[in-house]
C-alpha cells in the first residue's frame, strides 16, 4: 500500500466527460445521466483498499441520504483488474450489492477517465456545481483506518450542503488520503 494524497486539482476546472459501464446494470453512464442533477459528485474507489474498506459503509449511507435530491452520485474504480481482482467489474458489482449502493459504480478498463479527473488515489472526491465546475476536491473527513477517529464525512458533506444550498464552498480544503490508483503498467500518469 502506497500512502497517496489527491493530486488537488484546480478548483473551478470543468468535469471531464465519461462513457462507461456500470457494474451492476450495464448500463453506460456519462455526464449526461446527471443533467438534471443541480450538482454531481465523482468518486473514485475501489474495492481491496483498506481506506475504502474503513469508509465503504459511509459512502453507501451518502448514497441513500442523497437518493432523490439534486445530487447526483458516481462511483469509478480504475484499478488494474489483473494484478488486482478484487478490483475487477464482477466483484465491484458484489462489492455494490452487499453495501447496497444506490448510485452507479462503473469500471474505467482502460484509465483514461481516471486520467482526465487527475485522480490519485482511493479514495478521491470530485464535486461539481450545476456548470460542472469544480469546487470541492478533498477528502471525506480526517478519519483514517489507523487513527481511530469515527467516520462522519463531515468534509465532502458540508461542501455537498453548500452548493446545494448555491453557497461558496471554501477554497481551504484537505486532500484525501488512500491507496495509490494501480495503474497498467506503461500507463502511468504524469501528474
Amino acid at each position: 500500500m502506497v500512502l497517496t494524497p489527491s493530486t488537488m486539482l484546480a478548483l473551478g476546472t470543468q468535469a471531464p466527460n465519461f462513457q462507461l459501464p456500470d457494474v451492476v446494470s450495464g448500463d453506460i453512464i456519462s455526464l449526461e445521466t446527471f443533467k438534471i442533477k443541480k450538482a454531481l459528485l465523482v468518486m473514485f474507489i475501489c474495492r481491496h483498499c483498506p481506506f475504502i474498506k474503513h469508509i465503504q459503509d459511509h459512502l453507501a449511507q451518502l448514497g441513500k441520504d442523497y437518493a432523490n435530491t439534486p445530487l447526483g452520485i458516481v462511483a469509478i474504480s480504475a484499478n488494474d483488474a489483473q494484478k488486482y481482482p478484487d478490483d475487477a467489474p464482477d466483484r465491484l458489482k458484489e462489492m455494490a450489492e452487499e453495501l447496497g449502493f444506490t448510485f452507479p459504480f462503473c469500471y474505467d478498463e482502460g484509465q483514461a477517465i481516471a486520467k482526465a479527473y487527475s485522480a490519485a488515489c482511493t479514495p478521491d472526491f470530485f464535486l461539481f456545481d450545476a456548470q460542472r465546475h469544480l469546487v470541492y476536491r478533498g477528502q471525506l473527513d480526517d478519519s483514517r483506518p489507523s487513527n481511530n477517529l469515527p467516520v462522519t464525512g463531515i468534509d465532502l458533506r458540508q461542501a455537498i450542503a453548500s452548493v446545494l444550498a448555491d453557497q461558496t464552498i471554501n477554497s481551504d480544503q484537505k486532500p484525501s488520503i488512500g491507496c495509490n490508483i494501480k495503474w497498467k503498467p506503461g500507463n502511468e500518469p504524469n501528474f
